[in-house]
């Protein structure tokens, strides 16, 4: 199902280091919102999605919320910060708690909109605390990887409540595939 590429989504540059704002992408890392906690999420949610097409979207969404991991990754190297090891930005450790554990179509859905707007929210938040313009285009392209997910999440939601048809489920993956073009 995964494979791995060796450039990432998005290629990063800092203009200097900024050990401060590399602690403070920690949160990103695997923080309760993070991209770590997102990607667990969506493949255990994916583990419990009867719909094949939404079981195969949320697949996506895993293995890009990964690539997103690694973007943090490399910018946290880049910037000075500390080595990785899987805590936030307080450190503290990431623990399972992080992970919903619902198995209903709906709630999960619900619960995966809800998870894209908080990390949304908290890359906003963060956007301000850098002066650093690549950073922050950074994190302007996360945040608009996170919309496409929740706006996908948010259709898919609407045909599990109408009973959509295989064309428009599977429509939800032609949109997620467009959506990435514009990375290649």
């Amino acid at each position: 199902m995964f494979n791995f590429r060796k450039h990432l989504f998005y290629p990063i540059h800092v203009e200097r280091q900024d050990p401060i704002f590399a602690k403070v992408l920690l949160e990103h890392y695997a923080g309760r919102n993070s991209e770590l906690s997102s990607s667990i999420q969506y493949l255990n949610h994916r583990s419990n999605m009867s719909n094949r097409y939404i079981r195969e979207l949320l697949g996506l969404f895993a293995a890009e919320e990964l690539g997103h991991m690694e973007i943090i990754s490399v910018a946290i190297s880049k910037l000075g910060g500390p080595p990785l090891t899987c805590v936030n930005s307080q450190g503290a450790p990431w623990v399972i708690n992080y992970i919903d554990q619902s198995v209903d179509a709906i709630i999960i859905l619900q619960v995966d909109i809800q998870a894209e707007t908080r990390a949304c929210h908290l890359y906003k938040q963060h956007l301000e605390l850098t002066s650093d313009p690549n950073m922050k285009r950074m994190i302007n392209f996360l945040i608009g990887r996170e919309e496409v997910h929740k706006r996908l999440l948010q259709k898919a939601q609407i045909l599990i409540r109408d009973i959509g048809s295989p064309e428009d489920f599977n429509e939800l993956i032609y949109d997620y595939k467009v959506s990435l073009q514009v990375l290649e």
